[in-house]
């Protein structure tokens, strides 16, 4: 699956810059010229995917259920294991089918085995010895029961912990036929975990390999297509646009490049988090990551509004709720439920929170008639209600404080993360720090990962951008 969603989004990064903005004059390229670019955009996908996805992982090929290819598939296998039975039935057994197999076995045992596995491969070699089994075939003594038995104990000493089951499941098979066709099923499973082992081991020392094919990669598509930066100027024109109005570049003029450059970078990393993905282009260099940034928004928002409920709360009852153990958690994990299909199409804000606030109210009411305070009377908790159905709107006063916190607090993260220390967390958002943490967290990594492969791009662009505003402020009079 993963390799199939890096295939579209690679197949997206190839067509995405015909549609792009004129500025520049396409090339006309060759049909060859273009397959080698898909196909060079496809392996930076998947690099890139090992390198930012902690959790990526190969998985066993798994053709869908009732498609032409499985059914085909499974009767030639059926048919290869029917001739195998019929084979080794037979009055001399037949063993050229079987020998081959156990060839297949033993390639695939010492492609398991490590630089400091000596006797390990020489104890394959001399039994798996092909030469010499021939011989035993052709003279009545080969004991294939004996081998088969082998290679199941050879298994268990290389396979991962996660296989013992597998492996003991394969000393219950008396039948050859049938444990052949298992200790392949299981050799097939050791070769996916071989191949997230090496993938784990060498993660770390594949970063700075990766920036580099990344960025040459690019470098490459982007003298096939040289347009295919067009939304990235657009994304950081705009974030300048954007800072010039706000004055968040302020003293610019007297900053140096360095330091205004990072400041825009960071700016224009945090608008992806407020992106309208369904109107807006997304910027070339970070297609390969929208969904990511996608779902960090929606991880922002529901804080923003998970934040927001629990301030309301917080506020509205009073000194009375204040300290009592345990009621901020079942609170934000009552609220928490409530949003947990923010990201489903029918979901209703409106409704979730119309809930959440009858909710809460029933629980804040238990909490203080345990804790001997009065009970929640009949105005605040109709205030309560209509001030937490009010956060679903947009201009909601305090879900715009929170939300201008958490963006803050993301940018702090992002401009500190040179320093490795965390910022402080703005004042609202202690019931959410630990989420927030995290989504820092993840934002910041991939952030910093895609300024090491795009620096370089960026400068030049932002240069660009800062010296054509430098000319029209000196032409103006």
């Amino acid at each position: 699956d993963d390799v199939d969603r890096l295939n579209l989004m690679s197949n997206y990064v190839v067509i995405s810059p015909l549609c792009a903005l004129k500025a520049s004059p396409l090339r006309v390229v060759s049909a060859e010229e273009l397959m080698e670019t898909a196909k060079g955009v496809t392996n930076m996908a998947l690099a890139h995917e090992i390198v930012v996805n902690q959790a990526f992982q190969v998985k066993p090929t798994e053709l869908p259920e009732g498609s032409l290819e499985r059914k085909v598939k499974e009767i030639m296998h059926k048919a290869f294991w029917d001739c195998l039975e019929a084979q080794l039935k037979e009055d001399p057994p037949s063993y050229g089918h079987a020998i081959k197999l156990l060839g297949e076995i033993k390639e695939t045992l010492l492609s398991f085995l490590l630089p400091g596995h000596g006797r390990l491969r020489s104890r394959i070699e001399e039994v798996l010895d092909l030469p010499l089994i021939q011989q035993q075939a052709e003279n009545g003594a080969l004991d294939i029961a004996q081998i088969s038995q082998f290679i199941v104990g050879m298994m268990g000493s290389l396979c991962a912990p996660c296989r013992d089951e597998d492996i003991d499941k394969l000393k219950e098979i008396t039948d050859i036929v049938p444990l052949l066709k298992a200790i392949f099923s299981v050799l097939d499973l050791m070769k996916v975990d071989m191949a997230n082992f090496a993938l784990s081991s060498i993660r770390p020392h594949l970063m700075q390999q990766s920036v580099e094919y990344e960025r040459n990669k690019f470098q490459e598509f982007l003298e096939k297509q040289p347009n295919a930066l067009d939304y990235t100027e657009k994304w950081l024109k705009e974030t300048v646009k954007h800072l010039r109005e706000s004055d968040a570049c302020g003293a610019a003029s007297h900053q140096s490049s360095s330091l205004v450059h990072l400041n825009v970078h960071n700016h224009a990393y945090l608008r992806l988090l407020r992106w309208d993905h369904a109107s807006d282009p997304f910027p070339e260099t970070v297609l390969m990551d929208q969904t990511r940034f996608q779902e960090m928004q929606q991880e922002a928002e529901r804080l923003v509004l998970l934040a927001s409920v629990l301030l309301i709360v917080y506020t509205t009852t009073g000194e009375a709720i204040s300290g009592l153990p345990g009621l901020m958690e079942t609170l934000k994990n009552t609220v928490g439920v409530m949003l947990a299909d923010m990201r489903v199409p029918s979901f209703s804000m409106q409704e979730a929170l119309a809930t959440v606030g009858e909710k809460l109210c029933v629980e804040l009411s238990r909490c203080l008639s345990q804790h001997g305070f009065s009970p929640f009377p009949a105005d605040r908790e109709s205030s309560l209600k209509g001030q937490i159905s009010a956060v679903a709107q947009p201009d909601n006063a305090v879900r715009k404080l929170m939300d201008a916190r958490i963006q803050s607090y993301l940018l702090a993260a992002l401009e500190s993360s040179q320093h490795k220390t965390p910022p402080p967390l703005p004042g609202g958002l202690a019931p959410v720090s630990r989420e927030l943490k995290e989504l820092s967290v993840h934002f910041g990594r991939l952030v910093n990962f895609n300024k090491l492969v795009f620096s370089p791009f960026y400068q030049k662009i932002l240069q660009k951008i800062l010296t054509s505003e430098e000319e029209n402020s000196n032409a103006e009079p």
